[in-house]
């Protein structure tokens, strides 16, 4: 049997899912609805009630002629004549299940790591199911949660593999993620099959419409992937950036994009006046209830994790899922992400609820979004790393998460570049680093086919603004840097719209080959 994986629905029998519905009636409605496989799943029934219901299940997949599969019950699935099974990892081991059923059965396996995926091909199963992407209420034995960095790393392995397996992802899935985690979990060379899921058909109020919605969503890319642009080759040549920095300051003033800041209190000022300066037009908006309207005005987004609470948090949250849906960029600061658990936390939380464009940060901001171990407070402390190790950090954070990574090493994962402009003043004032992530995402709002151009253009003007400034007569120190600072900010932004371009000729860009 030729399989569609697209929409894997996982009809969970238990009764804190079903609430006294009839699973056979919601499954006939979402294979009405657009769903292409059946997987059912009890864990605590009696082997005859399961056989029961696996047979009236298989009635209807029949109809359509769709698989049937059971979840770790081979006695049920022979019993019942089902299609196949799918097994976990403390299940019957893959060969004896094909021993068992046969090699016409199809025979899944669930995966969280690449070394069970690669066994799993190489023992000839039909397809896997990797997860558990998210935390999910319906499962609650999963022995990890891997995000889509890990489902990608697992395509990665398969798809250099001679053995051909189908993948499916698996936990949490529902409409507000499932384009991202399509779009995101892509490796080089393998996409995901499909996505299975529970609770967003099997608890909606209308089955057939649920599937429906997610059938859609799924044949579409997400709106922040189109919006963003895929156009044509992107230049790897540092020169030829560097002389686009002027085009995109240039259309900066032009446009006046909006950009909207979830910020921290201590700089809202200070980043306000600087956007100001560069030619867009901000809004200092922690409310996530905004949100949608604003992300309908075609600018971006800021979400600075400064000033974290609980609320704070779910604001992110709304907002952050408002901008993916109309596909505007969004910036990610995620300040002092490793100084606490609680920011550990909002971290992992806001990876896990949308796509970000772009990360802005410390090398110790970027090894906590990594999950890497060593990470202090807010400022960071003492690099560890060379010039190379921290060029090969910001790769690997962009090759995981399809996003550009910039902390003086800026790299979209496939190119990488390392910036030394920049003056000691902005060490040495409060949110220099939170200002420039309002001037990166403002560059963003109007660059969107090169997310690497917009981020060296925001980081080349800010910092070569902040060398003019540090050499004016009238700066003695920190405090008086910033009113000029600011000043310089508007200045390059005129010079370059009146086609003098020569501030760019103090770029300090080296391309990393990592």
């Amino acid at each position: 049997m030729l399989v569609d994986y697209s929409l894997c629905l996982v009809a969970d029998s238990a009764e804190s899912t079903l609430r006294s519905r009839d699973l056979v009636k919601i499954v006939q409605a979402a294979i009405e609805g657009g769903v292409t496989v059946v997987q059912f799943r009890d864990k605590t029934g009696e082997t005859g009630e399961l056989v029961h219901v696996a047979k009236a299940l298989h009635a209807v997949t029949r109809q359509y002629n769709i698989p049937l599969i059971i979840n770790d019950r081979i006695d049920v699935s022979l019993a019942a004549g089902a299609d196949g099974v799918y097994i976990g990892q403390d299940d019957l081991d893959l060969p004896a299940a094909r021993k068992l059923l046969g090699d016409k059965a199809i025979i899944g396996v669930s995966v969280s790591s690449v070394e069970e995926a690669v066994r799993a091909a190489t023992e000839g199963a039909d397809y896997v199911g990797i997860g558990s992407l998210f935390a999910t209420s319906t499962k609650t034995d999963v022995k990890s949660v891997i995000g889509t960095a890990g489902v990608k790393k697992v395509l990665g392995a398969l798809s250099v593999m001679d053995e051909k397996v189908s993948a499916v992802a698996i936990g949490g899935i529902c409409p507000s993620n499932v384009q991202r985690i399509i779009y995101q979990s892509k490796a080089s060379f393998k996409a995901l099959d499909g996505i299975a899921v529970t609770s967003s058909i099997i608890t909606a109020p209308d089955a057939k419409r649920a599937a429906e919605e997610l059938k859609e969503l799924i044949r579409k890319p997400p709106a922040f992937a189109t919006a963003n642009g895929l156009k044509g080759k992107k230049s790897i040549d540092r020169q030829a950036l560097i002389q686009s920095v002027s085009v995109v300051i240039k259309k900066l003033g032009q446009a006046r994009p909006l950009c909207h800041n979830m910020t921290n209190l201590v700089v809202q000022n200070f980043a306000a006046n600087a956007t100001l300066a560069i030619g867009a037009r901000p809004i200092m908006s922690n409310y996530g209830g905004e949100a949608a309207d604003l992300a309908g005005e075609g600018g971006s987004l800021v979400i600075n994790m400064g000033t974290v609470t609980p609320a704070s948090i779910e604001d992110y949250v709304i907002a952050l899922h408002a901008y993916n849906a109309h596909g505007g960029p969004v910036v990610l600061d995620p300040v002092g992400a490793g100084a606490t658990q609680t920011r550990r936390d909002a971290v992992s939380r806001l990876l896990s609820e949308g796509y970000f464009d772009m990360v802005k940060g410390n090398e110790e901001e970027i090894k906590s979004v990594l999950g890497e171990d060593g990470v202090s407070g807010a400022d960071g402390g003492g690099s560890a790393l060379t010039d190379i190790g921290k060029a090969k950090l910001v790769k690997k954070l962009a090759l995981r998460e399809s996003e550009d990574i910039l902390f003086h090493f800026l790299s979209d994962g496939e190119r990488t570049f390392a910036i030394s402009n920049g003056h000691e003043y902005l060490g040495k004032i409060t949110g220099g680093g939170c200002t420039l992530g309002t001037t990166l995402a403002s560059c963003l709002a109007i660059q969107r086919d090169d997310k690497l151009l917009a981020a060296l253009a925001g980081i080349l003007l800010f910092e070569i603004a902040a060398e003019h400034a540090a050499l004016r007569e009238d700066v003695k120190g920190p405090g008086t840097f910033v009113p000029a600072f600011i000043d310089e900010l508007h200045q390059v932004t005129r010079q370059t719209a009146a086609g003098q371009n020569g501030w760019l000729a103090a770029s300090k860009v080296m391309k990393m080959e990592v």
